[in-house]
């Protein structure tokens, strides 16, 4: 697999042009250069950071979702059916690991218990299989420690190496002849007759500018902020992000939980609620929750460690004593704003925004690791119409 670096793409030549110029070097944009450059287009893929995968990809909890969450008709949803089944084939082919290790979300009190059943129904609907609900006598076979009254059993949820899969997707762009430039930040976008006009400034401050025929916004958490170099009011659209923080915990010393699936909690408004995950090495994480934040800031505050405890507790008793420390932290690019319901992805060519060949990938939170594949497919097709 590919370990591209900045040195080792050299200086694009002014007079460069490509078919189409991917901004992000994330999962999502990846997946749009491997599809884009797999139906022969010459592809440039432009990252501000020193690696692919380094930005929203790299600090999550690499969960591969089965498409429960959201209304069926939402890109959310048909996105992440087909992603879910896309990516576990792609993994199988290219050796990246996958697991199905199957996921639980669990109601601790009768008045949890219609959200689980709503979950059901949503998630038959929505086309994911084998779901099916099980008290708690089952609970307890399958999970020994966790205690619920009733539980939602979905297999085909699961983990996956998001690192692993970045670079897969990069070879396999790669290997179709598109190009990868790290460290390269887009300061303008100049719309021409022919397409745009991409203009960059590199790690060490050289200016250089690209033609594309299609410009793709995968910029993760500056997706707004490119949108608005293409001349897009991003704020008459709604397509203003807004960061939304999620921290995680981890045990320290003691005694640990022994837990073989994911477990999460009914989901409140805002998120998915602080959940069991575990890793592909079976590390447990707990978390993330969910605070917007007016500057994207990692650090983890330990104090949070009681609040975190006290939740997962619920329905992880034997949680109630532990240690936990901080672990990591992530930040989301949601298009909710606080108190503001359902936001789907954007995904959209922008002719009718005054901004033709430009496509906008805003919003793309989760689960946008598992329908990675399947915006890539739905990008491609759309520069194809």
């Amino acid at each position: 697999m590919s370990t591209a670096t900045a040195s080792s793409v050299g200086r694009l030549r002014p007079e460069s042009g490509f078919e189409v110029v991917v901004i992000g070097a994330g999962v999502v944009g990846l997946a749009i250069a491997a599809a884009s450059a797999r139906e022969g287009r010459s592809v440039l893929v432009l990252e501000q950071g020193a690696d692919v995968g380094r930005g929203v990809t790299s600090r999550n909890s690499e969960v591969v979702h089965a498409g429960l969450y959201h209304p069926s008709d939402s890109l959310k949803t048909t996105l992440c059916v087909a992603g879910r089944e896309m990516l576990y084939r792609y993994c199988a082919e290219r050796r990246v690991e996958a697991r199905r290790i199957g996921k639980l979300i669990v109601a601790t009190t009768a008045s949890e218990e219609p959200v689980v059943q709503a979950l059901l129904e949503r998630g038959r609907a929505n086309g994911v299989v084998g779901l099916e609900c099980i008290g708690p006598d089952a609970i307890r076979r399958l999970e020994p420690e966790i205690r619920a009254s009733l539980a939602l059993l979905s297999p085909e949820s699961g983990i996956v190496d998001a690192r692993g899969l970045c670079l897969a997707l990069l070879a396999e762009a790669e290997t179709a002849g598109a190009v990868l430039a790290l460290q390269r930040s887009v300061r303008a976008l100049s719309s021409r007759s022919w397409g745009w006009q991409v203009e960059l400034a590199d790690d060490r401050g050289g200016r250089e500018a690209v033609d594309a025929g299609f410009v793709v916004d995968a910029a993760g958490l500056d997706a707004d902020v490119i949108a608005s170099l293409a001349g897009i009011d991003v704020d008459a659209m709604g397509w203003r992000q807004h960061p939304c923080k999620g921290d995680y915990f981890t045990l320290g010393p003691g005694p640990r939980p022994r837990v073989g699936r994911l477990i999460y909690p009914v989901p409140p408004q805002a998120g998915l609620g602080i959940h069991v995950t575990l890793d592909l090495g079976g590390r447990i994480r707990f978390g993330p929750d969910a605070e917007y934040v007016s500057e994207v800031d990692y650090a983890v505050d330990p104090a949070k460690a009681t609040v975190f405890r006290s939740a997962v507790a619920r329905y992880l008793p034997g949680l109630a004593r532990a240690e936990l420390v901080p672990e990591s932290a992530g930040v989301r690019p949601r298009l909710a704003a606080p108190g503001e319901g359902f936001r789907d992805f954007v995904i959209e060519e922008t002719s009718r925004q005054g901004a033709p060949g430009f496509v906008a990938c805003l919003g793309i939170e989760s689960p946008g690791l598992t329908a990675a594949l399947a915006i890539g497919r739905r990008v491609a097709s759309i520069m194809s119409s």
